[in-house]
């Protein structure tokens, strides 16, 4: 805790008088520093997608036919389930910090629970960053090409990022009202799953009638066609829009709650 209270006395002594903004950055430094600490976590982070990409390319992509490269059309959903399974860390680092006592001694420095979570979302979001690109670099070398321009790029990685910043979130609420780590883990399983039920790794054609209704208007799925329209250069349609809008429903509500949750389990 000493640790905490000189580099939160450090950071105030660079950008002024502590303030919320500094206990945000004092809580995103520490945040981090527990993920690099946590190699195992932060190994199974970064390889799994890669595992899973490379698994779903070359054990299953050969049987699934989506008329271009299977590469290609997997990547999007690889990147999201990746963010499905980072949001899981979040839940589990956030129940953690409520159940051991260590928020109560955050509180008696004068630390914001809004800065403590904040704290673990931003670490989410560069963990997932961290994952993505290795998903790309990986992606190249087994034959995923790209026919987007910047902008295209850009637009997908906007994306992309409104996706994970509102999963981390809203998996920041689940850490909140969990009452143990293990049951934070679990709630986290349903964001999991719902690539598996999207357009994320086969077309839904050629699922049945009753399972495309579902798949085609949940959240994941407008996310995972924007990026894979965008990257590929093909009309997007009202993806996008619909992708945005999840998000930013799914960011609001997710913050909202977290703040009143927090209050009443610290109350």
């Amino acid at each position: 805790m000493s640790e905490i209270t000189a580099l939160r006395g450090s950071v105030a002594e660079t950008i002024g008088t502590p303030t919320v903004v500094t206990d945000v950055v004092t809580m995103v430094g520490r945040s981090l520093r527990l993920s690099r600490r946590n190699l195992e976590v932060l190994l199974v982070s970064l390889m799994l997608p890669v595992i899973l990409m490379l698994m779903f390319v070359y054990l299953f992509g050969g049987a699934i036919d989506t008329g271009a490269a299977y590469v290609s059309y997997v990547v999007p959903g690889v990147l999201v389930l990746c963010a499905g399974f980072g949001s899981a860390t979040t839940a589990v680092s956030v129940s953690q910090d409520m159940t051991n006592g260590v928020m109560d001694r955050f509180r008696s420095l004068d630390v914001s629970g809004a800065a403590v979570v904040s704290g673990h979302v931003a670490a989410s979001v560069v963990r997932n960053a961290a994952s993505t690109v290795l998903v790309f670099v990986i992606a190249f070398a087994i034959g995923f090409r790209s026919d987007a321009d910047i902008l295209g790029w850009l637009a997908a990685g906007g994306v992309l990022l409104m996706f994970i910043l509102a999963i981390s979130w809203l998996a920041a609420l689940v850490g909140v009202i969990a009452r143990s780590p293990e049951a934070a883990n679990g709630f986290t399983f349903f964001l999991m799953f719902l690539p598996y039920a999207s357009s994320a790794f086969v077309p839904i054609d050629t699922m049945p009638g009753w399972l495309q209704g579902f798949s085609r208007h949940q959240p994941v799925t407008p996310v995972i066609e924007s990026v894979r329209g965008l990257l590929d250069g093909t009309p997007v349609g009202n993806s996008p829009t619909l992708a945005l809008a999840w998000c930013t429903g799914i960011l609001v509500v997710s913050v909202a709650l977290s703040v009143v949750a927090f209050r009443r389990r610290t109350a």
